[in-house]
């Protein structure tokens, strides 16, 4: 233990009562829980962002959809607005905020996606105006103990497992480990390409001291696709890279871009940053600093939809700015198994997936 958690240790122990509490009164029916007829799935976790949620609801989108009318229901983390919101052409990062955002930017001709506070409110007007939806996929409501979902899927990155994790303001978990007893399934992002059987088989033994026996436990990580320009350009024609982000953990992006280019500087905002024209001022000097080297500026999907912004954009005008996209990828025994459990919870609740 470091020296600094001594310090915060009181403020975690009475941070785990109150959510223990919490957890008690619905675990013991004083609280109510509601259940839907229309199959809902969470994917959350129990630790403060960087889990990777975004990509692996992108992961179920485009396995799904091929076979099911799916709806996305987010709390909308970060925007400016309040309520329920369904998603359409008038809407932007500060309406729905970044996540919803980008998934409406990628999917909106294949899921409806819509934001609101409070699911349970949500889920009927998500039914109301859209005919059809067989399934809800919720981004980050596993502590939504309000809904009691149909299939509850809990993420943990590889480097920062919540077994090894500690409450809040310790650590980065919203609720105690044992929690995870709630999960139907578990799925360990953001792992190396390079991870062995037997690593698997102790971080699933990790993981199965706090779940239900019979709960699975699958691995995944992240493929990174060909970078897309925000204007027009190529990215072969630049050799290095400038990084922008607005994320947890911008590592494994740097890691990747560096593979093939030479990143000169990473200019990194906290995660959910609402960037401002003196943020762009900022980007603008650091990419000047370089100008004898030509670098691209390269960001992520999400903040790359909050530098559409008109205003932003003509600050880094002439500057090549272009987007990494990212995928959740899994061995195809996990993937299959993940899926058909998914298939089955649609299944028993009389929405029938085609073969």
């Amino acid at each position: 233990m470091r020296f600094p958690d001594f310090l915060l240790f009181p403020f975690a122990m009475l941070y785990g009562g109150i959510t223990a509490f919490r957890n008690h009164l619905f675990d013991a029916g004083l609280k109510r829980s509601q259940q839907f007829e229309v199959p809902t799935i969470v994917a959350g976790n129990l630790a403060v962002g960087g889990t990777g949620k975004t990509p692996f609801v992108e992961f179920l989108i485009k396995h799904l959809t091929p076979k099911l009318n799916l709806a996305v229901l987010s709390r909308g983390y970060g925007r400016k607005t309040r309520g329920f919101i369904l998603a359409d052409g008038s809407v932007g990062p500060l309406e729905i905020g970044d996540e919803p955002f980008q998934i409406y930017a990628k999917f909106k001709d294949k899921v409806r996606v819509a934001v609101g506070e409070e699911r349970i409110l949500a889920i009927p007007m998500i039914l109301a105006a859209e005919d059809g939806v067989q399934g809800i996929l919720l981004d980050d409501a596993y502590q939504h103990r309000y809904l009691k979902a149909d299939l509850y899927v809990l993420l943990t990155t590889y480097g920062q497992p919540f077994y090894e994790d500690f409450l809040l303001p310790m650590g980065r978990l919203r609720e105690g480990r044992k929690n995870a007893n709630r999960a139907d399934a578990v799925v360990v992002t953001k792992c190396p390409d390079s991870i062995s059987p037997e690593e698997k088989k102790v971080i699933t033994g990790s993981i199965k001291r706090y779940t239900r026996a019979e709960v699975p436990v699958y691995f995944a990580g992240l493929r990174y696709g060909k970078p897309y320009p925000l204007a027009a350009g190529e990215m072969r024609h630049h050799k290095n890279l400038i990084l922008l982000t607005g994320i947890v953990d911008y590592r494994p992006m740097l890691n990747e871009l560096n593979k093939n280019h030479k990143v000169l500087e990473v200019i990194s905002f906290p995660d959910h940053h609402r960037y401002s024209e003196n943020d762009m001022l900022k980007i603008r000097n650091v990419c000047d600093k370089y100008k004898e080297s030509r670098p691209a500026l390269v960001t992520t999907e999400k903040d790359a939809s909050k530098l559409r912004d008109k205003k932003l954009l003509k600050i880094l005008q002439h500057l090549p700015i272009f987007a990494l996209p990212v995928e959740v990828v899994m061995e195809k025994n996990d993937e299959q198994d993940l899926l058909h459990r998914v298939h089955e919870v649609i299944k028993s609740k009389n929405f029938v997936v085609e073969n």
